[in-house]
């Protein structure tokens, strides 16, 4: 567990732009149970990945075609939501920061962490208003 203090302004950076947190394991099945579509971006302590992915993130939704539910979890703090979210994200192996698609519950588009690493935010929102194009 990472102390609130070091995490608060990672989560509210999501927060402020519109993200609902997930903090338990009802609450992501509640979300993916809810149908249509549901962005689930897995937040992070890394400054390398993550200081890219939550401003990619962000800057998707700025387009006409977003998802129904844009929503957080975050690794090493919301411990049971993010394993039950990881179990939604079967076949990709556990990775963080993290950023998956959902349709009706169903798993759609995936960015693991070695599609974030390396990559600037614009190149992130490229990739995920693409994905928003295809199934929202």
């Amino acid at each position: 567990m990472y102390p609130e203090e070091i995490v608060k302004p990672m989560r509210q950076e999501l927060v402020s732009a519109g993200f609902t947190e997930l903090k338990t394991a009802d609450d992501v099945d509640n979300i993916l149970k809810e149908g249509g579509t549901t962005l689930i971006m897995l937040n992070s302590v890394c400054g390398c990945a993550a200081g890219t992915a939550r401003p990619g993130a962000i800057a998707s939704l700025q387009f006409d075609k977003t998802p129904t539910h844009v929503t957080t979890v975050f690794a090493g703090v919301d411990v049971d939501a993010v394993a039950k979210a990881r179990e939604h994200m079967i076949p990709f192996p556990p990775s963080s920061p993290a950023v998956a698609l959902f349709k009706d519950g169903e798993l759609v588009h995936m960015l693991e962490r070695h599609h974030i690493e390396g990559r600037s935010a614009e190149m992130i929102a490229s990739n995920l208003t693409a994905a928003y194009d295809e199934f929202c």
